[in-house]
């Protein structure tokens, strides 16, 4: 991969991201913020979230307000699967027929399983639901957790019999509300090769991605997660950092932007 980035961060405050709207009955397209407005609650200002449709999305099948495009959206086909991290935790979630690949490619898992394909996404969220509550899986991982997984990842062994214990418990929990698992394994985009390999010689990123200047080289990736080396760092060891803490940070890219030197951490924040 050996791509390099640098970049300095201007100011001190998180901008709103904008928001997603319907572009068509399957597609979903981001927004920027049109007044470029500090961020609030949840990334978003005031107007954005008041504007985002999709906002509805995570407790369609609880009821409530649903409008006419986020209905179209969800009438599609969505998957249910399992991702897996480094330290074997693993979380249920779903993803539209649109960004089936997309959806687990972007979450930094280690191994992941497509469990089954639901006719539409407020049925994949009744079974979400039901495997949280028989299995006591989670929806969410932090990517401080994710990240810290990494840089202790040592061994793919446990990861990957995690994932095969909660395959094998899921599968039997569909059975068991008479719902078809055709597991279909993920496959994982090449980029992230080098992360998933288990090596001691990692690091945390001695520096806050969201203050200052940086330049590094990335040299693979497993959704925002990166693995990189530092300008000037020779032979030493590659780092772990997060760019998805730079979300709602406005940022000016260049060339003659460089780390400060640092000492190695076992912690990013």
């Amino acid at each position: 991969m050996s791509r390099r980035l640098g970049y300095r961060v201007s100011g001190t405050g998180r901008w709103c991201t904008g928001r997603y709207r319907f572009a068509d009955r399957v597609r979903v397209e981001a927004i920027a913020c049109p007044d470029q407005a500090p961020a609030e609650a949840g990334g978003q200002c005031a107007a954005c979230t008041g504007r985002d449709d999709f906002r509805f999305a995570h407790r369609f099948h609880d009821g409530g307000h649903v409008p006419d495009a986020l209905a179209s959206y969800m009438a599609q086909p969505h998957w249910l699967y399992l991702a897996t991290f480094a330290d074997g935790t693993t979380k249920i979630g779903t993803a539209a027929e649109p960004r089936k690949r997309s959806r687990l490619d972007e979450q930094g898992a280690l191994i992941a399983t497509y469990l089954t394909r639901s006719g539409d996404g407020r049925a994949v969220r009744f079974l979400e639901d039901a495997l949280t509550r028989r299995l006591g899986l989670t929806q969410t991982v932090r990517a401080s957790a994710k990240l810290a997984a990494l840089a202790a990842l040592r061994d793919l062994a446990p990861a990957h019999a995690a994932h095969q214990q909660h395959l094998a418990r899921a599968t039997e929990a569909l059975n068991a509300l008479d719902v078809p698992a055709s597991p279909e394994p993920w496959t994982p985009p090449g980029v992230g090769d080098l992360l998933r390999t288990p090596d001691a010689g990692r690091a945390l990123y001695p520096h806050d991605p969201r203050s200052g200047e940086h330049g590094l080289t990335v040299l693979s990736c497993l959704g925002s997660q990166v693995l990189a080396t530092l300008d000037g760092d020779g032979e030493q060891l590659p780092h772990l950092l997060d760019l998805g803490a730079l979300k709602g940070r406005r940022i000016i890219l260049g060339a003659k932007f460089s780390s400060p030197p640092g000492a190695v951490q076992s912690a990013l924040f």
